[in-house]
């Protein structure tokens, strides 16, 4: 079993004013592509770290620039080929060199004010399945000498920060009530988690060679992993010019380069919100699985009904009846199951219309807040998180409702096939 901390749902709040006992060991891995005046003064503001240096690994990571960027003495730097913008790689060829217990992600261009490693390493110090993120402002920093207090140069040359993210942080108390879009204020130039979470999810996905998605990506994984999110308003780090997104706005190349990332994560994030709202995710949201049924019929009215309600799931079905299904590639033999933000186990074919707005609402708020599980008769609706967090720690760390009043009818081996098909029964 894992050590340290766990909570219930998303609630890092109940581990304020908790400090380490010993301040962690902590792992900085900082992004860098052919920007050593901003690398300069990244490393320069590592080094006024109130986090203790024997505590502290500075890691640099080149994404191919031409000329392999200077660093000092005690910072360890690493080298990938120039392909692409490749930060996702990066930062995992920081992660697997890293020996700190806790990771830090930095880009070279982000400027950390003197607490931040200590706030931003204090939460995954205590929960390992912390995942949190600093609070990123902009200035104009350029000009400026290396060693210029940030915390001074940044507010007297300070631009605007992104609305949507401070509405973002505000509206959900620094992701306290995070749920399953949160992942989008997540951002990897100020962000932290413990070594054993990052590894156990997974690093960020190779396959995004492009600026930005990687982190979201990411972030969405490990929200399923059963991670904490948090917002650390006061782990202030200065990004050297403005928002990526506050450039040329009207700027086409630019607009088709955030329409591709979007494409790609409607992939990737197949959650309400991100993915199409007809067209299907190459990821599963939702998936159904059925235990027994009494004949093939029963088995037909239980995964169609179940599917009028979800159609956008993924259900399994026990192989006698797979060649029943054949036609819908939503079907699958029972080996086969893709990993999925919820999971309804259905033991004996049910005809699920009766209680679909049930079923549907369960679907839609397990994993969210404090509530894992959703028992309807005997359907049974496990979040991801719920079974992440139960896998790693022995036991719930998510609330089980259950619905005493679920109008369940459970299907024998003549379920009036013609009559559901008809609808007159």
């Amino acid at each position: 079993m894992v050590n340290g901390r766990c909570v219930p749902g998303n609630r890092w709040d109940l581990l304020d004013g908790i400090d380490p006992a010993e301040p962690p060991a902590v792992s900085v891995v900082v992004v860098h592509y052919r920007q050593q005046a901003e690398l300069d003064r990244t490393l320069a503001a590592l080094r006024r770290q109130t986090h203790p240096a024997a505590r502290t690994e500075i890691i640099v990571v080149d994404d191919g620039s031409p000329e392999p960027p200077q660093v000092p003495y005690g910072v360890r730097l690493l080298r990938q080929a120039d392909e692409g913008f490749r930060a996702a790689a990066a930062r995992n060829l920081g992660a697997a060199a890293a020996s700190g217990d806790v990771l830090c992600f930095l880009d070279a261009d982000t400027v950390p004010e003197p607490g931040y490693l200590t706030r931003m390493a204090r939460l995954p110090a205590l929960a390992p399945e912390a995942v949190v993120v600093g609070r990123r402002r902009h200035a104009e920093l350029a000009g400026l000498p290396v060693d210029a207090p940030v915390e001074e140069a940044g507010p007297a040359a300070e631009l605007p920060e992104p609305q949507w993210l401070r509405d973002g942080y505000r509206l959900s108390r620094d992701l306290l009530d995070a749920d399953d879009r949160s992942y989008r204020y997540v951002i990897s130039a100020a962000l932290a988690c413990s070594r054993w979470f990052f590894e156990r999810v997974g690093g960020f996905d190779e396959s995004f060679r492009t600026y930005g998605g990687e982190d979201w990506e990411w972030a969405y994984r490990a929200w399923l992993g059963g991670a904490v999110l948090a917002h650390v308003a006061d782990a202030v780090a200065w990004h050297d010019g403005p928002d990526w997104a506050g450039r040329d706005l009207e700027d086409p190349a630019r607009r088709a380069r955030k329409d591709d990332e979007t494409l790609l994560l409607a992939e990737r994030i197949p959650v309400a919100g991100s993915r199409g709202h007809g067209l299907r995710s190459a990821g599963t949201d939702v998936l159904i699985r059925l235990g027994a049924a009494h004949s093939p019929a029963a088995a037909f009215v239980c995964v169609d009904s179940l599917l009028a309600v979800l159609p956008a799931a993924v259900v399994t079905v026990p192989d006698e009846f797979a060649d029943l299904f054949a036609a819908d590639q939503r079907v699958l033999g029972a080996g086969s199951e893709p990993p999925a933000r919820v999971v309804v186990d259905v033991p004996e074919a049910v005809r699920a219309d009766r209680t679909g707005k049930e079923l549907r609402e369960a679907v839609e708020s397990v994993g969210v807040g404090t509530l894992g599980t959703v028992l309807l008769g005997p359907i049974r609706i496990d979040s991801a998180r719920a079974r992440a967090r139960r896998a790693t720690w022995g036991k719930d760390l998510f609330e089980t409702r259950v619905s005493t009043d679920a109008e369940i009818v459970a299907l024998d081996a003549d379920p009036g096939l013609a009559g559901y098909l008809g609808g007159w029964a």
